[in-house]
C-alpha cells in the first residue's frame, strides 16, 4: 500500500471534446446512492487488506469491442478475515477467481464484488489472487471511460480515461483512492500493427503468434488505479532527454510534425515545476505525452493530449486575460498533476480540491517562472471570474461524488490566498516545497494539509481553510468609515467563528498589514473611505466599505 497519513476507520467542468459512443442508461436514484456509497465507502472488506501489487494482462479486440483478461493481486491482510472486496462493473463477467489452485467463490452487489476464502486469511501474511474476467465495457462519461474510435485515417483508436467512472469499469481492482499497490505490471495484447502505450517504463514486446502482440510496461510507483491507461493506436515514437529522465511522446504519424514543434513546451514546464517542487516524481517510469482524441487526462507517467497541438485550451483564450495563448493549457495542467494528484494524492474524492487546486496553482506558478510576476498575478486572478461559490469544494465524506468545479479555480485563488497570508515568499516557497516533500508518494487529506502549515507556521490556519474549503460564501472585509473622524472600524464577516486573517489595506505604494478578527477593531487612518484600499489581488475576499 502507499503509505498513508489519514485516520479513517475530472476535470469536471471543462467543456467535452468527444461524446461516447455508448451512452450508460439512467440508473435509478436508489441505485446511484447505493453505487456511491459503495464505491466512495472504506468498508470492512476494504479495509482489512493492504495492496502491494498488480499484474494486469488484458487482450483488446477492437472490432468486438471486447475485453478479456487476468489480473493478479497481491496483497497483505491487516486483520484475520475469510472475505475481501474488489471492484468490476457488472455488465463484464467475473470467469473466475483462483488462489493458487484453489477456486474462489463470490458475490457481487452492483460494482462490488465480495470474494470469500476457504480459509482465514491471517493478519500479517501475503497472498495473490488471479481475477479472470471478460466482457465489453461501458462506454460512459464524460471521455467515455474506455471507447473505442476510430482515428480521422479510420484506424483503431482506443483510450480509457476514467478518473469519474472509476478503473473498474474495464479492469478488475480496488476502486477506491485511500489504498495504492506499491507498483505494477501491465501487459496489453493487441492486434498487430496497432501499438498500446501505457503507465511505466516498456519492457519490450512480443509477438504472440496469432495476430495480436503484447505490450508489457512496469510501473515502478505508487499509482491510482484510474491512472492506469491504455492507449491504442497507429502510433509512432520520438522522444528526447532531461538529464537522466527520458521524455517520449507518441503521436498519429501525419501529426508527428506538429507534436515535434508544440512538445518542445515539455522541458521548460518540467524545469518550472522542479524548480519550485523537486524533481520529477517518476524517474524510473520517464514522462510521456501521448495523443488521445479528448483534451487530456493526467495519467501518471503516460499523461494523455488532445489539445490541437495549439496554444490556449482548445485553441481559446482560457483565463480571458491575454496570458492563456502564451503556453499549452493541457501539456502545463496535466503534467502539473505528476506532482498534485499522483505523487501527492487525495485519499478521499472528498478531499479531490488536493489535486485539482493545487493542479491549477501549479499553472500560475508556470506562468510566472515563465512570463514573470505580474502576468502570473494577472493569470490568477483572472481565475476569480469562474469561481461559482454555489457548494463547498469538500463534499460529504464516504461517497463517491465529483466535488464542484471550484475546487480548481478557488482552490487555487485559496492557496494565493495563503501566499498572501504568508506574505513572505521566501519562507512561501519553503513551504510549498517541503510540504510536497514531506507528502510525495502518500495520500492524504484536508486534516494533513492543515496540520503541515500550522505546524511550520506557527499559527492555527483551520479557520481559514475551513472558511474557503467547507463553506461557499467569502469572507468579507467589512469597513466602517462613518463611527470616529479618521479612523476606519474594521472586522471579517465570516461564516466560520474566529475567523482571523491578515490582509493588507491602505496605500499599493505601502501596504499596512492589519489582523482582522470577527470582532470590530480600530485603526486611526486620515484617507478617505474611497482612497483606502485593500490589497485583493493577493486575496480572494469580498470588501464591504461603508
Amino acid at each position: 500500500m502507499r503509505r498513508s497519513l489519514v485516520s479513517l476507520g475530472l476535470l469536471a467542468s471543462l467543456p467535452l471534446v468527444v461524446v461516447a459512443q455508448r451512452v450508460q442508461a439512467p440508473v435509478p436514484p436508489a441505485q446511484a446512492a447505493r453505487q456511491a456509497a459503495l464505491r466512495g465507502g472504506y468498508d470492512r472488506y476494504r479495509a482489512n487488506n493492504d495492496l502491494l501489487h498488480y499484474a494486469l494482462t488484458v487482450r483488446v479486440d477492437p472490432e468486438k469491442k471486447f475485453l478479456s483478461g487476468v489480473n493478479r493481486v497481491r496483497f497483505t491482510m491487516l486483520s484475520d478475515d475469510t472475505r475481501i472486496r474488489l471492484d468490476l462493473y457488472a455488465n463484464l463477467s467475473v470467469d473466475k477467481i483462483v488462489m493458487g489452485s484453489t477456486a474462489l467463490t463470490w458475490a457481487r452487489e452492483l460494482n462490488a464484488v465480495f470474494i470469500d476464502f476457504p480459509d482465514t486469511l491471517r493478519k500479517g501474511r501475503t497472498y495473490d489472487i488471479d481475477f479472470h474476467y471478460s466482457g465489453t465495457p461501458l462506454e460512459t462519461g464524460r471521455f467515455g471511460g474506455i471507447a473505442f474510435r476510430k482515428d480521422p485515417a479510420g484506424r483503431h483508436w482506443i483510450n480509457t480515461a476514467c478518473e469519474g467512472e472509476g478503473s473498474s469499469i474495464w479492469w478488475p481492482s480496488k476502486d477506491q483512492w485511500r489504498d495504492e499497490v506499491e507498483g505494477m505490471d501491465l501487459s496489453v495484447e493487441v492486434p498487430n500493427p496497432l501499438v498500446d502505450v501505457s503507465n511505466g517504463r516498456f519492457l519490450g514486446k512480443k509477438d504472440l503468434g496469432d495476430g495480436y502482440t503484447r505490450w508489457d510496461w512496469r510501473i515502478h510507483y505508487p499509482i491510482n488505479s484510474y491512472n492506469v491507461s491504455l492507449n491504442i493506436g497507429t502510433y509512432e515514437h520520438f522522444g528526447e532527454t532531461m538529464g537522466a529522465l527520458t521524455l517520449d511522446y507518441w503521436v498519429l504519424p501525419e501529426n508527428m510534425a506538429k507534436a515535434r514543434a508544440q512538445f518542445a513546451q515539455t522541458k521548460p514546464m518540467i524545469e518550472a515545476f522542479e524548480h519550485y517542487f523537486g524533481e520529477y516524481p517518476f524517474p524510473k517510469d520517464g514522462f510521456k505525452l501521448i495523443e488521445v482524441p479528448y483534451s487530456g487526462m493526467e495519467h501518471q507517467s503516460a499523461v494523455t493530449y488532445g489539445n490541437r497541438f495549439a496554444n490556449g485550451y482548445l485553441e481559446r483564450d482560457w483565463t480571458g486575460v491575454g496570458i492563456s495563448t502564451k503556453f499549452d493549457f493541457i501539456i502545463i495542467h496535466e503534467s502539473g498533476h505528476e506532482w498534485f494528484g499522483n505523487a501527492v494524492s487525495a485519499a478521499d474524492v472528498s478531499d479531490m480540491w488536493i489535486q485539482e487546486g493545487w493542479t491549477t496553482y501549479l499553472e500560475c506558478l508556470y506562468v510566472e517562472r515563465l512570463f514573470g510576476y505580474e502576468d502570473g498575478l494577472k493569470y490568477t486572478n483572472a481565475y476569480k471570474t469562474k469561481i461559482q461559490n454555489r457548494t463547498p469544494i469538500i463534499t460529504e465524506r464516504g461517497l463517491h461524488r465529483t466535488p464542484p468545479q471550484d475546487m480548481y479555480f478557488k482552490g487555487a485563488l485559496f492557496l494565493h490566498t495563503l501566499r498572501g497570508v504568508v506574505n513572505d515568499d521566501a519562507t512561501w516557497w519553503t513551504l510549498i516545497r517541503d510540504f510536497y516533500q514531506a507528502h510525495k508518494y502518500t495520500n492524504i487529506m484536508t486534516e494533513d494539509v492543515v496540520a503541515f502549515f500550522n505546524a511550520r507556521l506557527k499559527r492555527d490556519l483551520a479557520p481559514v481553510f475551513d472558511q474557503y474549503l467547507r463553506h461557499t460564501g467569502l469572507p468579507s472585509l467589512e469597513l466602517d468609515f462613518t463611527t470616529t473622524p479618521e479612523s476606519v472600524r474594521y472586522r471579517w464577516k465570516a461564516d466560520v467563528a474566529g475567523f482571523n486573517m491578515p490582509v493588507k489595506v491602505g496605500r499599493p505604494e505601502a501596504w499596512q498589514v492589519i489582523a482582522p478578527t470577527t470582532e470590530w477593531k480600530t485603526m486611526a487612518t486620515a484617507m478617505a473611505k474611497d482612497d483606502f484600499k485593500v490589497a485583493t489581488e493577493f486575496y480572494y475576499v469580498l470588501v464591504d466599505k461603508r
